[in-house]
């Protein structure tokens, strides 16, 4: 079997893009693979093109090792979030074209499951007015969906401090939220990056008494030093790592022990076994894994392959239940959260399980999508001057 081309097809809304490629054989088998580029679509689309041609046409979708390999490292220049998005998108078509060629789920290729439920947390549920009132009864809306976990950032346009009055009012959205959700809700709190290391360690402690599972990304990610300084003073598990593009970089963070929980996105860390590569590494660091999930659901059921067969995993996060949840139907077969327990459960079909619908993602053509969370009003995910 040969890969004769790719195609690809951008599902378009104000504040996300969704790149979905499909993979093509000389059998007649097709794969899906998919991920969210934050303002570089059209900087995907690209590369893509050009390695199609130079790496693409010809492989075989079996050797995905080889294919990435090559995509890696044969243009030389060090892979940053477009090359390895583009890998990622490729290899994941690939493991859908061995899953179906071989009539078994990918995460049976993948050594077996060790779970048959994956937990889910919502993300994108609080496109609402910025009040305690609203959020209460958007978080309670959450729940009522049978989820058991939630994540927010309360922090409006914050960086890298955050003044009384901003602090106050933060607090009381996540009274509200913690209230809205009861004692035995995970609530996940979200700092996008944005403090220095003393602010992050003054909110951890203001927020402390709601029983935050993790503070993800309490310092922008490129200073290991700072999150350490951070690490070190507070007492609840540190979450970082979706913007790691490549999982040979997760190393210094393991060293480092001021990590958790990692966090990869397997959209932009080069797929599916890159993730479980790294699964491995960091279950030998006694770290969790709960990857970066933004993507619809092909990204979702490529996340899922993971986590049905990594001890170590914690938990998915899901946006398509919320933001702009009618992208789901693009794709067959999406993998849906129980609301008898707020999991998603185990599937046996073959591949990924999904296949895209080429005439519903028409519906959705690209659009310039923004997402600037530095701008006031960014957690209604509604841009200024977006199409309605």
């Amino acid at each position: 079997m040969r890969i004769t081309g790719i195609s690809t097809h951008v599902v378009g809304t104000p504040w996300r893009n969704l790149t979905y490629v499909q993979v093509h054989t000389d059998e007649g088998l097709t794969g899906v693979g998919e991920t969210r580029m934050l303002g570089h679509t059209d900087a995907l689309l690209g590369y893509l093109k050009e390695a199609e041609a130079n790496h693409i046409l010809g492989s075989d979708p079996f050797a995905v090792e080889d294919l990435v390999r090559r995509m890696k490292y044969g243009d030389y220049g060090r892979a940053g979030e477009i090359v390895m998005s583009g890998i990622a998108v490729v290899e994941m078509a690939c493991w859908d074209i061995k899953g179906k060629a071989l009539g078994v789920p990918v995460w049976q290729l993948l050594g077996g499951k060790v779970t048959d439920k994956v937990k889910a947390y919502a993300n994108g549920w609080y496109t609402t007015e910025r009040t305690p009132e609203a959020y209460h009864k958007a978080a309670q809306g959450v729940m009522e969906r049978g989820y058991r976990a939630l994540k927010i950032d309360p922090f409006g346009t914050g960086h890298f401090e955050l003044d009384h009055q901003q602090t106050l009012y933060a607090v009381s959205l996540i009274e509200a939220v913690r209230d809205a959700i009861g004692p035995d809700a995970e609530l996940m709190l979200e700092m996008h990056g944005r403090f220095s290391p003393a602010t992050a360690v003054r909110l951890a402690h203001e927020l402390a008494p709601f029983k935050p599972a993790w503070l993800e990304e309490p310092v922008p990610p490129e200073n290991l030093k700072a999150l350490r300084k951070v690490a070190e003073k507070v007492d609840m598990p540190i979450a970082t790592g979706e913007r790691i593009h490549d999982r040979i970089e997760f190393r210094e963070l393991f060293e480092d022990q001021s990590v958790d929980i990692i966090q990869p996105d397997v959209g932009h860390l080069g797929g599916i076994w890159e993730t479980r590569k790294l699964a491995a590494t960091a279950e030998t660091h006694y770290t969790l894994v709960a990857p970066h999930n933004v993507g619809g659901p092909v990204l979702t059921a490529a996340s899922l392959q993971v986590g049905f067969t990594a001890p170590n995993f914690k938990i998915l996060e899901h946006f398509n239940d919320f933001a702009d949840a009618e992208i789901k139907k693009v794709v067959k077969g999406a993998p849906q959260v129980d609301p008898e327990d707020g999991c998603f459960h185990l599937s046996d079909a073959p591949g990924l399980g999904v296949e895209l619908d080429i005439d519903a993602a028409a519906e959705f053509p690209q659009q310039q999508a923004r997402f600037d969370l530095w701008a006031e009003g960014w957690e209604q995910r509604k841009p200024k001057g977006a199409q309605a």
